[in-house]
């Protein structure tokens, strides 16, 4: 399979107003290209997840989409992503800017060594928020769904929460610095089935007013959550060693799920590989 027939699967997928534009990105970590050629229009105000094989290149496709790669040694990105106009590696942009408007929330909860309350404000002060902070915290709370919770306990440290409650707190952290997109790599593999429906549940509130791109392994989950998903795979170097991943298909939830386009697609979201 070319590389060029990999990206026409997304060239048609995208719907509506398109928040940003991936245009033929090639990541490469030293010499070795972990995913190459990917084409894709993300829709705004919508969530849409990235499913596929371990090793296929969709959390460093997430994470290249706020330049957190640029954290990495020898990682390097060819192509273009275009967000708001501007191509977001363009040597004039401020990669801290990008993490600010692009905001991440990780696997693992990751509280800052801090009180519920300064794991909001402190983001949002180092930003220059010069707002009511106390309504400030409790607006990104609440809109993390986590405010009950939290509201007795604010000058508690972070890490008293439970997991749920620690990942909703990363949520309301990263909302609370305004950004307009929520990146979320595999947010609920390391939490109970309760905490990970809470977690989709604040998506689905959460997509009124921001637009969310989702990794996840689980296919289920993808289902419930997302309205647009891409499906990315990974083939063998030719003449090498290891695999470099590509986008395959590229299109609404329930098509990816029920009627994709490629044999590759409905292989993986049947179980028969992955």
């Amino acid at each position: 399979m070319t590389s060029s027939s990999h990206s026409s699967q997304s060239a048609d997928s995208s719907k509506g107003d398109a928040c940003m534009s991936l245009q033929n990105v090639t990541i490469s970590y030293g010499k070795f290209e972990a995913v190459k050629n990917v084409f894709m229009d993300i829709p705004r105000g919508r969530v849409t997840a990235f499913i596929g094989p371990s090793g296929c290149g969709k959390s460093t496709v997430l994470r290249g989409l706020n330049r957190m790669n640029d954290l990495i040694p020898g990682c390097k990105l060819k192509g273009r992503v275009v967000f708001d106009g501007h191509d977001l590696y363009d040597p004039k942009v401020d990669p801290v800017e990008v993490r600010r408007r692009i905001g991440m929330v990780f696997q693992k909860p990751n509280p800052f060594p801090k009180s519920i309350y300064e794991n909001i404000a402190f983001g949002a002060r180092i930003n220059g928020f010069k707002g009511d902070m106390d309504e400030l915290v409790e607006r990104s709370l609440r809109k993390a769904a986590v405010w009950d919770e939290c509201k007795d306990k604010l000058r508690e440290s972070g890490f008293a929460l439970s997991g749920g409650q620690q990942q909703r707190l990363c949520i309301a952290r990263a909302i609370a610095t305004e950004p307009e997109v929520i990146l979320m790599d595999e947010p609920c593999s390391a939490l109970d089935p309760i905490s990970t429906l809470k977690i989709e549940e604040t998506m689905h509130e959460l997509k009124r007013s921001y637009t969310i791109i989702i990794v996840t392994h689980n296919m289920q989950q993808a289902v419930r959550v997302a309205d647009q998903t891409a499906f990315f795979n990974a083939e063998a170097v030719e003449g090498g060693t290891g695999k470099v991943g590509y986008l395959v298909e590229f299109n609404d939830t329930e098509r990816i799920f029920n009627a994709p386009g490629q044999q590759a697609t409905q292989d993986y979201v049947s179980g028969r590989f992955g």
